[in-house]
């Protein structure tokens, strides 16, 4: 088996694989716009498909690349990839939607102050609310087309 001895005469005797960041990334890059869509594991299987390239590098630079290809591949190609608010790249299948994060300061106290009125977090006020709207707006669409709502049970 290898062991840090055997790595560090590989490098000594000339075996560095002595690649730039910036050339990992654009390997990965053109790796990545060429598989098909809906793989998954895409870093993975990038890595894996750059072969000794891949292998010999190491991880962090394998990860400084990985994080400079995933901003490329959603500036680049922003019809096939969506980088999300995680910086997780994903498949952009037209479905998809980045989130609306943005609330306004003033909305998040009145949030915070009714979830403890209400003795529950936000999440959980936010379902209710959810639901609820959901279950005001489906008997709103089922009346006689007058926009009245039916009183609620």
């Amino acid at each position: 088996m290898f062991d840090k001895k055997m790595f560090g005469q590989m490098r000594r005797g000339g075996m560095k694989v002595g690649i730039s960041k910036s050339k990992l990334s654009l390997a990965m890059l053109e790796i990545l716009i060429q598989l098909p869509e809906g793989t998954t594991n895409l870093k993975e299987t990038i890595v894996n498909n750059m072969g000794l390239l891949g292998q010999m590098s190491a991880t962090r630079d394998i990860n400084e690349a990985w994080n400079q290809t995933k901003k490329k591949a959603a500036k680049e190609f922003p019809d096939k990839f969506i980088l999300d608010d995680r910086k997780i790249l994903k498949w952009s299948s037209g479905s998809a939607i980045p989130l609306d994060k943005k609330i306004s300061t003033a909305n998040f106290k009145k949030l915070n102050e009714l979830a403890d009125k209400e003795n529950c977090n936000v999440n959980e006020l936010i379902s209710k609310l959810i639901q609820s709207y959901a279950k005001g707006r489906s008997i709103t669409s089922q009346s006689s087309g007058r926009g009245k709502k039916l009183p609620s049970r």
